[in-house]
Formats: structure tokens, C-alpha cells, sequence
């Protein structure tokens, strides 16, 4: 079921929005790496959270197009794997994933770190052994583990148990968390400012004792401080007024966090000395200078107890995030669904968080001493995501893709992308070695899985490649010749999804829809809609969509086993929306379809004579082609079908093939003249036309009275089944003057097939039509 993606709540505002972004920023950003960053920068580290800010901020231009273009996306990887194709959909999906992870383990890092020092001196008497610290330190042969791993490992486990169990925390929490965590920092930072010395941050008479050299090393490090903000793209669905607050919330959340750093680090370099910042609590240092007699222990605690909040909140949030990415790599056939099953309990993809949850364990034991190297792997992997994510921005933009329409544009584009592009990649060059090949180990190793597993398993190709190839001829050949080796060779199925509302009633459309399947070598895929009210929430695991979803499958089975399908492959499914009729062209967008078969709507009188309602036609195109049927007892022994040319008379004349082809049907083809001086012509355009549409077999009638409606209304008298295209007339022309299609599916008697192909119009011709 995939009802939830379609229709979510409007509840965060712009608040909760920064919360989202902001609270998962500050964590270990702030809490950890100061301390780390110091040592290997110098007091001039202040400047390289500048730099990393500056960056991040470049991106963030990006991912906010792209989340308003996409609101419903989910996060970089659906932007790149739609723009660029799914060999850089599994590098990015890959890489967001491991640089998650990393990341993770680096949150749970800070967070041991922390709570070693809240818990330091406290012991508990073991049988045996005496009195034993709470956080020991533990020997596993070669391998010592810190009472700070120990720790990591605690709280590792325990975000892990978390999410596999499913609870999951609200925009009001996120915003309670944030508030409180921003009014101790800035306690801290006004209490703080009485005790910076200038002679602190001066040494040797320079900010820079280690070398300006470090500044870039340094942003390369601390980098990984401003990974949020892009968690926030991918609850885009859920915030009121998208178009406005997602990029406010976006580039909003990075200059706030930026000004956070910038105060709170400039603090510690002028309270504590660089070279003896502690690595894993800096703040909890810096307090207790800061908060002299009795209020240095308040003050060193709430300092903890704060660095505990986001540390965990990161953690906890970077492992829901590595979630939802397996699951949409799961949905494109990138990784193996068995990944993405969901507990049948707890209603959680279990087994990707149980598989993410191991490797920030392995990270935790193996790199747990070295910060440095946790933090610049996930900055390295982030950054070639964001690089791609620039890049998919530049395909959409130059690829003119008709649904690409975002409410927020960059910046003197294309210069800021390409900035993003060159910064990005540019900044991994500051990394150590180590950093860079465990990186691009994951890399190539995302490389080599889509070829041996992904590139035959998923057959959705990318923008870039699709208009590439389309303009093979323009394009140098070394394009051409890459565009084709990455593209996936996966099943490219005919895919003819059957929108039902009551499955008792509409065993035709499966009819039907199975010849369409057949004739392609494809396959049915049955979606029962069911609408619920607006109150009625509809996650996945919500008992109420599930007993819904068991009544839909039994009573679809049963429509399955009565209708003759040709031996067609049916699968089934149920979305729960409140949107019916929406959801019909959401399904076919998800699908991918190439057809839709679906029921022909009473109370349309605006829309009759083509698909889709109104609005939606004025503002995009179809996803497919849609045949709509009026089922007056569906039998395809006679059939009639009217032309004067134009793609939906093509598409009419597929379905005249699949018909004489599979159910043996007797093909009439009608054309209208003015008068019997044109009957001549055209009887010379009706056979020329049926030539070249492989239906010389059918017979031909014209007809000379002039009057289209009267002429189609009379000859479907002796057929039991009449396919017309859609009208052309725009929806201003349809109001004053009605519509042929729609007078002649209400005026015959026997079932009326519309059938429409998408095209591309101007304004003008959906509004007036031709």
C-alpha cells in the first residue's frame, strides 16, 4: 500500500520546519567536534565552520528547487535517481546510507562521551569483583574498548530499538527539543563572553599557530556539523505553504546553525586553550570554567544533559533517514525488497534498520577512537551526494521536464549549481587519505552492485539518459556510448494498472485491461482506491487501512478468479486516500504505466470528453495513455471506430489491434465528410490511414452528411462497442459548446471506450482548444 504517500496532513509550519532542520544539526556539530577540529586547526577553526557553512549553504539553494519542484520525493536520492539514473540513484542511495551511518556512529560517539563523563565515579558492587565502574572499560583480546565506546554502544543499541520498534518523534517534540537546547546555549554564551580572554585565542601573536594550511582541512572535518538541513526536503508533503516555508526552513536552518558555531566555537577557543580543548567534551569543559562555585555543576550538567538531547536526537534521526532511503532504493528495484519487509508487528522496514543498526555498531567498535576518521567519511559521502544533487538540478533545468515546476528557483543559475558542483567535490580533496578510500570503497562498491544486481532488476531510466539517447544523433559519441552502458536492463514490463472503486461491479475493466496486457506481453496491475474522510490518518500500520486492505485483496481475488484475463499476470493492491479520484493519476505517475483502463465518472460535465478534471488538465500533461469506458454490458464483437486523424485516434487504433488480435473483434473504421463531393477524398484518407495503422482488414464506411455526433451516434446503432479519441476542444470551448465526445457517449447505446494519449499543449489550447 502506498496510500500515504499521497495525502499527508499539512501540519508543520515554518517553526517546526527550522526545528526539524536545526535540531539535527546541533548535535555532535557542536558538542564534539570543536574539540577535535581545535586540535588539528587552531583557534582559526572558527573560520572553517564558516567555510563548511558557506558550502552548505551553496547546496542548500539546491535541495530547496528540487524539494519544492518534488515536495513529496523523500530526500537526494529520488532527486538524482530521477535526473541521473539509477547508476547514480544506487551511488547516491549508497552513499547517503553509509554517510548516515557514519554519522550515526560518530552521534553515538559524542553522546558516550557525555555520558561517561555524567556517570564518571559512579560504580556498582559486582559479586566477585568488587566495585566496577558503570561505564567500564572492556579488553576483548587485541580490542580495548573506551568507557566512551561502551557508552556509544549503549546508546547505539538503544536508537536502533528505537526505530525498529517504530515510535517516532513529532514535529512538537522536535520543536520542544530544539527550544530547549537553543535557551542552554544561550545561557551559556552570554554567561560565556565574561570569560573570553583575546590572550587565549592569540598564540604566538597569530589566530593561526598550526598555519592558515588548516583552514580547509578543517571545514573538510566539520562539514558533517551541516548535514540536516536536508532532512527537511523530505517532509516537504507535510508543511503548509510548501512553495514558501520549505526554503525558508532550508537556507534558514543552515545560517542559524552557522551563527550557532560560529559564537559557540569562537567561545571555547577564547576559554580554553586549542591544544588542551578535550577532543570528546569540550562543552562540559568549557562550563565548568565558565560557571564558577555552586552553578559549576548546574552548569556543567544542564551542558550534559543538553549535549545528550542532541546527540541522541541526531542519532535517532540520521537512523530514521537511513530507513526511508533503503525503502525508496527497495521501491526502484535497486536493492532486494527482502530488505525493506516490513515487521508485521511493529510495521517498520525492520530489516534495513537492523542491517543499518550493525554497521554503526561495526563503526562504533572499530573506528570509535578515531572521531576524526567517523566524521570526515560521512563528510566525504554527503559530499558526493550533494554534488550529484547539483548536477540533477542542472539535468532537470536543461532537460525541460514538464513536471518540473518548483515554487523556489536558485540564484544566478547555472552558476550557483556549478558552484555547489566545484565545492563539493573540491572540498573532499582536503580529506586524509584514509577518509577519501574508505569512501570511495563504498562508491565503488555501490558501482559494482548496480551492475551485477540493480542495473537487471530496476527499469526506471533517468531524465539524463532518456534525452541523451533522444538526441543520439547531436550528441558525441562517448556520451551516447555511456548513456547506453548505464542504462538499466532490468524489465521493462508493459505495465496496465485498472483504477477500481467497487471491485463487485467492474470485472470489464479487468476484461479489458487484459487485452491491452496481453497484446504488449504485460501485465495487470488492479488498484482498488478506497476513500476515506479527511479525519482518518492513513499510515501503513494503522490497524483500520489494514482490515481494509484484507476486505480489498479477498473481494479482488474474487473479481480475479470470475474474469477471463487471458492468463494475463494480475497483482493486486489497495491504496487508501482521501482522494479518490486524484489518486487514480497519482497511482499511474508511481507505476510508471503505460496504460490506464479505468471507469468512466458520473458528475464531470467540465471535464467529459477527456481524463482528467479541470485544473489538473490546464496545469500538466497525462503520465499515460488513459482509455476511459462506459460499460453498457462490455461485449467486443463489433467494433466502431471513428477518426479524423490526431494521437488519440493512434491510440484508438492500438486498441482496434489489440481487440481484432486477442478477442477476434470486427473492426469498423468511420470517417465524416462535409458532402458527397468529399466522399472520394475521404475514402482515400480513411484507407491511407488504416494502412498505415495495420487495420487494411477492417471496413471502411464514410459518411457525407457533415454532422460528426449524428454520424457516430447512427453507425455505433449496429456495434457493441464504439472507441473514440478525446475531445480537443479546451475546457473555456467545452463550457459554452459541450462536447462531442461526451454527447456521443451519452446519446449511443452501446459501451463508449475514450481514449486519450498525452500530448503536449499550450495554455491557449487547454483553455480554447483547436
Amino acid at each position: 500500500m502506498t496510500g500515504a504517500e499521497e495525502e499527508l496532513a499539512k501540519d508543520l509550519g515554518l517553526v517546526s520546519a527550522l526545528a526539524i532542520g536545526i535540531g539535527t544539526m546541533v548535535g555532535a556539530g557542536i558538542f564534539v567536534l570543536p574539540g577535535v577540529a581545535a586540535q588539528e586547526t587552531g583557534p582559526i577553526v572558527v573560520l572553517s565552520f564558516v567555510i563548511g557553512g558557506l558550502i552548505a549553504m551553496v547546496n542548500a539553494f539546491s535541495v530547496s528547487e528540487l524539494g519544492t519542484a518534488m515536495p513529496k520525493a523523500g530526500g537526494a536520492y529520488y532527486y538524482i535517481n530521477r535526473a541521473l539514473g539509477p547508476l547514480f540513484g544506487s551511488i547516491s542511495g549508497m552513499g547517503d546510507w553509509m554517510g548516515l551511518a557514519f554519522a550515526s556512529a560518530f552521534y553515538c560517539i559524542g553522546f558516550g562521551g557525555y555520558l561517561a563523563t555524567l556517570l564518571d565515579g559512579v560504580v556498582v558492587p559486582v559479586p566477585g569483583l568488587g566495585e566496577v565502574a558503570l561505564l567500564p572499560t572492556i579488553v576483548l583480546g587485541p580490542l580495548i574498548l573506551s568507557d566512551i565506546q561502551i557508552g556509544a554502544l549503549i546508546a547505539g543499541v538503544a536508537f536502533v530499538g528505537v526505530n525498529y520498534m517504530g515510535a517516532k518523534e513529532t514535529g512538537g517534540i522536535q520543536t520542544a527539543i530544539v527550544s530547549l537546547l537553543l535557551v542552554i546555549l544561550t545561557i551559556f554564551a552570554v554567561v560565556g563572553f565574561f570569560s573570553f580572554d583575546w590572550g587565549t585565542v592569540m598564540v604566538d601573536g597569530t589566530v593561526a599557530p598550526l598555519g592558515f594550511d588548516e583552514v580547509l582541512p578543517g571545514a573538510a572535518l566539520v562539514f558533517v556539523s551541516y548535514l540536516g538541513y536536508a532532512k527537511i526536503a523530505t517532509i516537504g508533503e507535510e508543511l503548509e505553504n510548501p512553495g514558501r516555508n520549505l526554503p525558508i526552513a532550508i537556507i534558514g536552518s543552515v545560517a542559524v546553525v552557522m551563527v550557532i558555531y560560529v559564537i559557540l566555537v569562537g567561545l571555547l577557543v577564547g576559554i580554553i586553550p586549542y591544544d588542551v580543548l578535550s577532543e570528546e567534551t569540550p562543552m562540559s569543559d568549557a562550563a565548568g570554567i565558565v560557571f564558577e562555585g555552586n552553578l559549576g555543576v548546574i552548569g556543567v550538567t544542564s551542558i550534559t544533559l543538553a549535549a545528550l538531547l542532541a546527540t541522541a536526537s541526531s542519532a535517532n534521526a540520521s537512523i530514521l533517514a537511513s530507513a526511508r532511503i533503503n525503502f525508496a532504493m527497495g521501491r526502484d528495484k535497486i536493492v532486494t525488497g527482502w530488505l525493506n519487509e516490513i515487521h508485521p508487528r511493529f510495521a517498520t522496514p525492520y530489516r534495513s534498520i537492523a542491517v543499518t543498526g550493525a554497521m554503526i555498531l561495526l563503526f562504533i567498535v572499530v573506528l570509535g577512537g578515531q572521531l576524526e576518521v567517523l566524521a570526515k567519511a560521512a563528510s566525504v559521502l554527503h559530499l558526493v551526494v550533494y554534488a550529484l544533487i547539483n548536477a540533477a538540478l542542472i539535468v532537470f533545468r536543461e532537460a525541460d521536464v514538464p513536471e518540473y515546476d518548483p515554487d523556489f528557483t536558485v540564484p544566478l543559475y547555472p552558476i550557483t549549481p556549478i558552484l555547489g558542483i566545484v565545492l563539493s567535490l573540491g572540498l573532499i580533496g582536503f580529506m586524509e587519505e584514509i577518509e577519501i578510500a574508505l569512501s570511495l570503497l563504498f562508491v565503488v562498491g555501490a558501482v559494482i552492485w548496480y551492475g551485477i544486481y540493480a542495473r537487471h532488476e530496476t527499469d526506471r531510466e533517468g531524465v539524463l539518459s532518456n534525452y541523451i539517447l533522444s538526441r543520439s544523433d547531436e550528441m558525441p559519441d562517448a556520451a551516447v556510448s555511456a548513456a547506453n552502458v548505464a542504462k538499466p536492463s532490468g524489465r521493462d514490463e508493459y505495465t496496465v494498472v485498472v483504477p477500481v472503486s467497487n471491485p463487485r461491479t467492474e470485472a470489464p475493466l479487468l476484461s479489458l485491461a487484459s487485452i491491452v496486457a496481453n497484446a504488449n506481453d504485460g501485465r495487470v496491475e488492479a488498484v482498488h482506491i478506497v476513500e476515506v474522510p479527511d479525519q482518518t490518518p492513513l499510515e501503513e500500520g494503522s490497524e483500520h487501512v489494514r482490515r481494509i486492505d484484507d476486505e480489498s485483496q479477498a473481494l479482488m481475488a474474487q473479481v480475479r478468479e470470475s474474469t477471463e484475463t487471458l492468463d494475463v499476470p494480475v497483482e493486486i493492491r489497495t491504496v487508501v486516500s482521501h482522494r479518490s479520484f486524484e489518486e487514480v493519476f497519482n497511482v499511474a505517475r508511481r507505476k510508471e504505466a503505460d496504460t490506464v483502463v479505468m471507469g468512466w465518472g458520473p458528475g464531470r460535465p467540465w471535464s467529459a470528453g477527456r481524463a482528467e478534471r479541470p485544473l489538473d488538465e490546464l496545469t500538466h500533461d497525462l503520465p499515460c495513455d488513459f482509455l476511459v469506458l462506459n460499460d453498457r454490458g462490455l461485449q467486443t464483437d463489433r467494433v466502431l471506430v471513428p477518426t479524423a486523424g490526431g494521437p488519440d485516434s493512434d491510440l484508438s487504433a492500438e486498441v482496434a489491434r489489440y481487440l481484432r488480435d486477442q478477442a477476434g473483434s470486427e473492426i469498423t473504421l468511420l470517417h465524416v465528410v462535409d458532402d458527397e463531393e468529399d466522399e472520394d477524398t475521404g475514402e482515400a484518407f480513411l484507407t491511407e490511414w488504416a494502412t498505415d495503422h495495420d487495420l487494411s482488414d477492417a471496413a471502411i464506411r464514410i459518411d457525407t452528411s457533415g454532422n460528426v455526433e449524428d454520424a457516430i451516434a447512427a453507425a455505433a446503432n449496429d456495434h457493441t462497442l464504439l472507441v473514440i479519441g478525446a475531445t480537443e476542444r479546451g475546457l473555456l470551448s467545452r463550457l459554452l459548446r459541450g462536447s462531442l465526445a461526451y454527447d456521443v457517449v451519452t446519446e449511443v447505446d452501446c459501451s463508449v471506450l475514450l481514449a486519450e494519449r498525452p500530448t503536449s499543449r499550450s495554455l491557449r489550447d487547454r483553455l480554447l482548444g483547436r
